[in-house]
């Protein structure tokens, strides 16, 4: 790993090899819950980073090789489509893991859930995006098709990224430039695409400093930051007792204000 950190875009290609299998994909887990409003979700098995504080990190990366079942993105999108429909749902999204790992398989999925009617929510953390500009391409191909990417941030800096992820702090930037890229490609700011900064650990100086980048970017993205916050789940105050993160801010899973849901 080196005192540096880890490569994420390295790391990427090293679970790929454990989550991947041709067109199929790792999930764990098929739900409907509260956020958004209310969403028919699949949780994927895998990522690049490993946060401190995730919510999902008992399948995202302490046991990502054996963790969930592959599922094509035909068998994913009939999954999602059921329960929307079964709940009077109009929204579906990818999320626990990071999903653009395994790229094709996602933008099949795109294809196949924006082709039945609804809209589709990929939370990302960017950074594959961010250094893969095809990656930008491909998903403003589906502009106009009731879409949104989440491009979830993590920390203000490349210091508190370091801090959060202990991958390599200048990864950080490739968040931004993911941003960068899904707005040069033609994808709508604030609308089509968005920023979602972690806040928990961090001040009203990095508050306003992430603020003004995403405004050098565009307006839009600045005035539409989603905030997001550790929610403190038992596993995730397990985890950030072992490695050492204090959140500024946190909630209890009961406690989560309406407007952050």
């Amino acid at each position: 790993m080196g005192q540096q950190g880890y490569d994420p875009v390295e790391l990427a290609d090293v679970v790929a090899r454990a989550v991947v299998r041709g067109e199929a994909r790792r999930y764990y887990r098929f739900r409907c819950d509260r956020w958004y409003g209310g969403i028919a979700t699949a949780d994927v098995v895998g990522c690049n980073l490993r946060c401190g504080f995730c919510w999902a990190w008992r399948y995202t990366w302490a046991n990502y090789e054996r963790a969930g079942s592959f599922y094509s993105a035909d068998e994913v999108c009939e999954r999602l489509v059921r329960m929307a429909r079964r709940r009077g749902l109009e929204q579906v999204r990818v999320s626990g893991g990071e999903p653009t790992i395994g790229f094709d398989h996602l933008v099949k999925l795109m294809e196949c859930v924006t082709s039945s009617g609804l809209h589709f929510v990929l939370e990302t953390n960017g950074v594959l995006i961010g250094a893969r500009e095809d990656y930008a391409r491909r998903l403003a191909g589906f502009r106009g098709a009731s879409i949104e990417v989440r491009v979830s941030i993590k920390g203000t800096s490349p210091e508190e990224f370091h801090m959060l992820t202990k991958a390599r702090p200048e990864a950080w930037r490739l968040q931004l430039r993911a941003l960068e890229l899904l707005v040069a490609e033609g994808l709508k700011p604030g609308d089509e695409v968005y920023p979602a900064v972690m806040l928990s650990f961090t001040d009203e100086r990095g508050v306003k400093r992430i603020k003004r980048l995403l405004a050098s970017i565009h307006p839009a993205l600045a005035s539409s930051l989603d905030p997001e916050y550790v929610i403190l789940y038992k596993h995730v105050e397990k985890l950030m007792s072992m490695t050492g993160l204090k959140p500024r801010k946190a909630f209890r899973p009961h406690e989560v204000p309406d407007e952050l849901v």
